[in-house]
């Protein structure tokens, strides 16, 4: 696959057109081994122990040169559970993941097919390097809790559910958080895709729950691009997903300041409590490629990676 076709199916509204889950998380994940040197799929799950003595046919990739410059000697770094990562991706799949709903003609993904193929790319790449993935859905309850498991019918199992999400209650961060966390029996990566739409202080209690296990928490805050820039100009009858008596008539223009201050309040709190909290925080909107998002995740796991060696 070129680099540049690769380039156009990582586009959300090139995605949008694609009917199966599957096939969208296939196409994203090559095409970000595609444009990369080397695969994502090498060295972004294990865990630095020790180090030994080198054995000719060792990797040198595996060489700790430091070592070398103060002993003079060839040792290799040891890794532990090179296969052997959990990562459980929670995915919001309350109603207001719906937005924009309305919106077809243009081709837009909703927050939800957004998010979804996120989920879905992120299992396609870590089982495929043979780590286990577990799949949480949720709104204002779990709907549905996967274990985590690192082969091709599971991978195909997590597709169907995300599939089959019916996005029909409204979220309620105070009430499923403490769920959500009670499930994550043993420590692991734990991904949080959610447009974060609730109180504020409902979400950062939220998010030290799931840190208390001791995971490792990246927090994926994804909104639609009307939500993060509200671009509307006319007369426009605003209404509420989920709360659909809720309606409002009015010029768009007049609200906008108003707006944005309390959403880009919003979003400072809960990103200054993610790095309080040292969870890594990415900032999405659904009209960015699906690489950014990826990408993101490779970035924060070599990160770490890198700072445990």
């Amino acid at each position: 696959m070129s680099k540049v076709v690769a380039k156009n199916y990582l586009r959300p509204e090139v995605l949008a057109r694609i009917g199966s889950l599957e096939l969208r998380a296939r196409m994203v994940v090559e095409g970000i081994i595609s444009g990369m040197h080397r695969s994502p799929y090498h060295g972004f799950s294990v865990e630095f122990a020790q180090h030994r003595e080198y054995v000719p046919g060792d990797d040198l990739r595996h060489l700790d040169w430091r070592v070398y410059g103060k002993s003079d000697r060839f040792y290799i770094k040891q890794y532990e559970e090179e296969t052997n990562l959990r990562a459980h991706v929670l995915v919001d799949a309350s109603s207001s993941m719906r937005y924009p709903e309305h919106d077809t003609a243009t081709g837009r993904m909703t927050k939800f097919d957004y998010a979804a193929t996120l989920a879905a790319s992120l299992a396609y790449m870590l089982i495929h390097q043979g780590d286990a993935v577990g799949l949480m859905l949720f709104d204002d309850q779990v709907r549905v809790s996967a274990p985590a498991y690192s082969n091709q019918m599971h991978l195909q199992s997590i597709i169907g559910q995300l599939e089959q999400a019916r996005l029909e209650h409204p979220t309620e961060a105070r009430a499923v958080f403490p769920q959500l966390a009670a499930q994550l029996h043993r420590r692991s990566i734990v991904v949080l895709i959610s447009d974060l739409l609730a109180g504020v202080q409902d979400v950062i209690r939220g998010i030290e729950r799931l840190r208390q296990g001791n995971h490792e928490v990246i927090v994926m805050h994804l909104l639609d691009h009307d939500e993060r820039e509200f671009p509307f100009l006319d007369q426009t009858q605003f209404e509420g997903i989920e709360a659909p008596e809720l309606q409002l008539l009015t010029d768009p223009q007049s609200l906008r300041s108003g707006y944005l201050a309390v959403l880009n309040e919003f979003l400072n709190e809960v990103r200054a409590a993610c790095v309080n909290r040292r969870v890594d925080y990415v900032s999405l909107t659904t009209a960015e490629p699906l690489d950014v998002a990826i990408r993101g995740y490779l970035a924060l796991r070599a990160h770490l990676i890198k700072a445990k060696a």
